[in-house]
């Protein structure tokens, strides 16, 4: 890689990490918009205009308040847990193929930071670290409601993330790489030879099954039974104040952030959108591409809002059962369907 390439990712590195932040920070703005909205209230309306201020308000209050560590707890690792859990959330959009490639005369720039072969396998080991950054937040505050949410995490990333590995081998039978990119050009446009190439169409139960196992790994409700209020206080977060609170909370906006992007590139073409042929300039194709793309991106962190103030949180021996009982069960069946659908049409 010569020096303006290496630039090139410096700056495209920054610039996700910028987007990541600020669509963290608005994420909060939308989730309380659109609980207004569902409980026919107004929500955030004075800070600014329309409370389009009320994001910074809110960090700025993170910032000030008072840096609180629990005398019993371990010092270290109490600052290492919000640190891991943000940190896993950022690196998670490496692999992500944000549209495809710009030219400038000679110049060519790739809108993805890291065209790797195994780009699923990277996706699901950063998933697997961000556990880890509850799970010592939690066990580190010496506070037994922290623990029990930190005991509850563990429990329900193992469950869910077998799904979702299941669901994604089947998809891997259709596409045959594990390659986004790759995953993301199969797609191209909308329809081809009779067909559509979108993978949502090709894998419902899979999407299905993934976008379930997606708001378990985010601790999105109905699954946010690490935090559960009514029960744990605040769960693995409960001993924590200013911005390490603010990292635990932002992880989880960056976290559905990340999940966004990865389903709309798995199973909704990514940066592809039907007629996109009929648009002489590559320039234009990959502009308008990036745009739908986010598009897409902000209707499934609408839908993880729309779920969170839709339907209740379910008990926790409730949660295993589906993960164990009838996740795993279906994500089976559609590995052996799509095999023999595979095997038939091949023959």
């Amino acid at each position: 890689m010569d020096t303006a390439q290496l630039l090139f990712k410096l700056i495209l590195v920054v610039i996700i990490f910028a987007i990541s932040l600020v669509i963290a920070l608005y994420s909060t703005y939308a989730e309380r918009k659109v609980a207004a909205f569902f409980q026919d209230r107004l929500g955030p309306n004075r800070a600014g205009p329309f409370g389009l201020l009320q994001p910074f308000a809110d960090g700025i209050k993170m910032f000030l308040k008072e840096e609180i560590i629990p005398t019993n707890a371990s010092a270290f690792l109490f600052v290492a847990g919000p640190s891991l859990a943000i940190l896993t959330a950022c690196i998670g959009s490496a692999v992500i193929p944000w549209g495809q490639k710009l030219t400038f005369g000679s110049t060519v720039i790739d809108l993805q930071v890291a065209d790797i072969n195994v780009g699923i396998l990277y996706i699901f080991g950063v998933v697997s670290l961000g556990v880890y950054g509850i799970m010592i937040g939690g066990w580190a505050s010496n506070n037994k409601y922290s623990l029990l949410g930190a005991i509850r995490a563990a429990s329900q990333n193992i469950s869910y993330e077998i799904s979702m590995g299941l669901a994604i081998i089947a998809l891997l039978l259709v596409t045959g790489t594990l390659s986004l990119r790759g995953i993301a050009e199969q797609q191209h446009g909308f329809w081809a030879n009779g067909y559509f190439t979108w993978n949502v169409f090709k894998q419902p139960l899979g999407f299905l099954l993934f976008i379930i196992c997606a708001f378990a790994e985010t601790n999105r409700t109905p699954f946010d039974l690490p935090e559960c209020e009514t029960e744990l206080v605040g769960g693995y977060h409960t001993e924590y104040s200013s911005m390490k609170l603010g990292f635990y909370l932002f992880s989880e906006y960056i976290n559905m952030f990340v999940s966004s992007a990865v389903m709309a590139t798995l199973y909704f073409g990514g940066y592809n959108f039907p007629f996109m042929d009929m648009i002489s300039s590559p320039n234009w194709v990959t502009i308008i591409g990036v745009f739908l793309f986010f598009i897409k991106i902000a209707l499934f962190i609408f839908f993880f809002m729309w779920v969170r103030w839709t339907i209740p949180r379910f008990r926790y021996d409730q949660l295993m059962d589906l993960g164990w009982k009838t996740l795993i069960p279906l994500a089976i069946a559609n590995i052996v369907i799509t095999g023999i659908v595979i095997t038939f049409l091949n023959r």
